[in-house]
């Protein structure tokens, strides 16, 4: 069942992968010094004072920041790999599966536009998910975790089998296989909740999604 995740992992040192994996790094750090920067000048600036004051709400403000950069992570790295997602699965089948022809599914536009409301999904349900942990403290942790793990699973999977074939038949594909979708998705939602290793979240995601795709040949 996770043998997707354990190939993933094991092409990580691949030539490809480390060159997504790298424009990928620096995605993401410009998102978080955006965000870090924009909270501490916003703050600053509003509150309009001066002297210790202000420096104490310039580094609450950046802790809150980075604070919600961690939790948000996820939303951010999907989109990320959306981006991507091409090199990466093109590296994926250039190494396990050479037998492949030329992918010839839906539009790259589609596929991007697909990879952003992704994005945007799972942005939703990781703010669904931090409100019912603070109210249901442990069960809402967990339901949020659960319905990630959906949003990501599914939205992904769709997205990488929208290569070789229209949105129709990836979503009937889905369908098939959606209980190895979502073991996958949630093994990915719980990397992508642990620091550092949520870095390899925008190269591990697609390549997964790639293998388990592969699973049902008839594709």
């Amino acid at each position: 069942m996770f043998a997707p995740i354990f190939r993933a992992f094991d092409q990580i040192g691949d030539p490809a992968m480390l060159g997504v994996l790298l424009r990928s790094l620096l995605a993401s750090a410009a998102c978080f010094a955006l965000l870090c920067g924009g909270s501490v000048y916003e703050l600053h600036h509003a509150l309009a004072a001066h002297g210790w004051i202000a420096w104490l709400a310039g580094i609450l403000g950046g802790a809150a920041a980075l604070a919600a950069g961690v939790w948000l992570f996820l939303p951010v790295a999907v989109i990320i790999a959306s981006a991507f997602m091409e090199k990466v699965c093109r590296a994926v089948e250039r190494s396990w599966y050479p037998e492949l022809a030329a992918p010839a599914g839906a539009r790259f536009a589609a596929q991007i536009r697909d990879g952003v409301v992704v994005g945007g999904i799972v942005l939703g349900l990781n703010l669904m998910s931090l409100v019912l942990a603070l109210m249901i403290p442990g069960i809402g942790l967990l339901l949020g975790w659960a319905i990630t793990a959906w949003a990501l699973g599914r939205g992904l999977f769709v997205a990488v089998a929208m290569r070789r074939m229209s949105r129709e038949d990836a979503a009937l594909l889905y369908l098939r296989h959606r209980a190895d979708i979502l073991l996958n998705g949630a093994v990915l939602t719980l990397i992508g909740t642990v620091p550092l290793a949520n870095l390899l979240l925008p190269v591990l995601a697609p390549a997964c999604m790639v293998h388990v795709l592969m699973r049902d040949r008839r594709a």
